[in-house]
């Protein structure tokens, strides 16, 4: 049977074994008129007073939004918001968009015109989050675990912060979107390594589909919660990028209702694992280089059986890419064994640790292999993986090695599979 794999900007029609198990993100209908949605969300918010209460002429205003990684419709969502804000009373001038990177690289003008529209970047004060940068950020004390809080000052600053971003599942944060807007969005480098340390990425409630109880998610909300004044605006997509929910108000509690919107459309139960998952990584921009793509094998590895085997299809369009901290510790460490032994020695900290270690457990489960149009075979070995270039012949070579049990996940990380319980 022939299948569509969301892969690059354009998809991929793979041949599939017939008897293979598909599973999809469940349908959710989407408004007539987002900008409606999006309105009638923010004047009617979860746990919140609406948002032109809480606007006052003179206060000032960040409105933080998600990077060139994540599929946030941005230049659909802030338009509404922005226009809320000047209906209000709020100056343009008094009126800050921060583009909450994290420890990703900020965008060029030519990207944040692409990502926020023209009109917007014309017309706003634009500003990118540096985490490396102690003099942006303001000290707001330690979390429970004994981490800095560090966050963006300007962000802190601000009379009012209004944090956008979408919400899917997410490999140790349990779902993205809320709290995640602060931590790690626009915090220091400090903070965002004590919160992704390989100590905090090993605990077992680390996973797609928890939030409370989880130690990561649990101390992004407590950095959330160290700012006051703050009004979340998250949206939900379909998988042509269309918006299927609005979920604003307060951080906390309308994160929540999103996330179990999310969950009722992305959660499967299976009986037992498979001996193959071929999976993607929900195509751009979420596959852009092979570092997002480890949310795709972590997904995959909630299915497949120990010692099967991953086919992961993604564009990876930016390569690894190359030159990032991510590509050096695959190269340098060479193997899922040394990667959790050097990660394991008390005090390690580097910059992108936390995906290499994912996806050194993620093989250490099973084997992987990779389709890819922007890797060549140097850069997939180098990575750990085996690569393929023949589709139908890797999935024919595949079953005949591990199994007739086939699972496809065409939409990748934004799939949850999870045994069903007795």
């Amino acid at each position: 049977m022939q299948i569509k794999m969301d892969y690059g900007r354009n998809g991929l029609i793979i041949d599939a074994p017939d008897h293979a198990d598909v599973f999809l993100v469940r349908q959710m209908p989407n408004p007539a008129d987002e900008t409606i949605a999006i309105q009638e969300a923010i004047n009617d918010p979860i746990q919140s007073p609406p948002l032109k209460t809480l606007l006052k002429k003179g206060m000032r205003v960040v409105v933080i939004h998600t990077d060139i990684t994540r599929a946030t419709p941005n230049d659909r969502l802030l338009p509404v918001i922005l226009t809320m804000l000047e209906k209000g009373g709020i100056r343009r001038q008094d009126i800050s968009l921060l583009n909450a990177v994290g420890t990703h690289r900020p965008q060029n003008k030519s990207e944040l015109r692409k990502m926020l529209g023209e009109e917007i970047v014309s017309n706003y004060h634009c500003l990118q989050h540096n985490a490396s940068d102690e003099s942006q950020l303001i000290f707001l004390g330690n979390s429970s675990l004994g981490h800095p809080i560090k966050i963006n000052r300007t962000l802190v600053e601000a009379d009012l912060k209004i944090l956008t971003g979408f919400i899917e599942p997410h490999f140790f944060a349990g779902y993205s979107g809320g709290p995640m807007a602060v931590l790690p969005g626009a915090a220091g480098l400090e903070s965002i390594f004590a919160n992704h340390s390989p100590s905090m990425i090993a605990k077992p409630q680390a996973a797609f589909n928890i939030t409370e109880g989880n130690p990561i998610w649990e101390e992004m909300k407590e950095a959330a919660l160290s700012i006051d004044n703050t009004f979340l605006v998250n949206v939900t997509l379909n998988r042509t990028n269309q918006i299927t929910g609005v979920f604003a108000g307060d951080v906390i509690a309308a994160h929540a209702q999103g996330c179990e919107f999310v969950r009722k459309s992305s959660l499967h139960n299976i009986d037992k694992p498979y001996d193959i998952v071929i999976t993607s990584n929900s195509g751009y921009p979420l596959d852009q280089n092979l570092y997002q793509c480890v949310k795709g094998l972590a997904a995959a590895k909630n299915g497949v059986r120990e010692s099967g085997a991953i086919l992961l299809i993604a564009a990876c369009e930016q390569g690894l890419p190359d030159r990032s901290s991510y590509a050096t510790l695959l190269k340098e460490w060479g193997s899922p064994n040394m990667i959790l032994k050097k990660m394991a020695q008390p005090g390690f900290v580097c910059q992108d640790s936390w995906q290499v270690q994912i996806q050194a457990k993620v093989q250490k489960h099973a084997d992987v292999y990779l389709f890819s149009d922007g890797l060549d075979d140097t850069q997939t070995r180098t990575s750990m993986l085996h690569p393929s270039r023949d589709l139908a012949n890797t999935i024919q070579k595949l079953v005949r090695k591990y199994g007739q049990r086939v699972c496809i996940i065409p939409q990748g990380p934004l799939t949850i599979l999870q045994k069903r319980s007795s």
